[in-house]
């Protein structure tokens, strides 16, 4: 299974690939929204962790790209916000 990790914290990211790796999964990991977008829109994926506070372009963003384009990969939506709207508007993104 191969697995896009979208995160820009290196310590988080870090451990997130570690883990996945060691649980067997073929892990790319990008840092920035724009480098995230591109790796999504243009490898397959079975599943995507997105973080929603990127540097470029937020994960928000990259998430509603993929889905216009018709992206239908699994996206877990990884995020420290904790307001309502903001995890509203990650589910209507897609």
């Amino acid at each position: 299974m191969r697995v896009l990790v979208v995160e820009d914290d290196p310590n988080l990211s870090r451990q997130m690939v570690k883990a996945l790796e060691e649980a067997g999964y073929a892990v790319d990991h990008a840092d920035d929204g724009e480098d995230g977008h591109f790796l999504g829109d243009t490898e397959p994926y079975d599943a995507i962790v997105l973080d929603l506070g990127l540097p470029v372009l937020d994960g928000i963003s990259v998430l509603k790209r993929w889905r216009t384009a018709g992206k239908v990969t699994p996206v877990l939506i990884l995020t420290a916000r904790d307001q309502w709207g903001e995890k509203v508007a990650g589910f209507d993104a897609g």
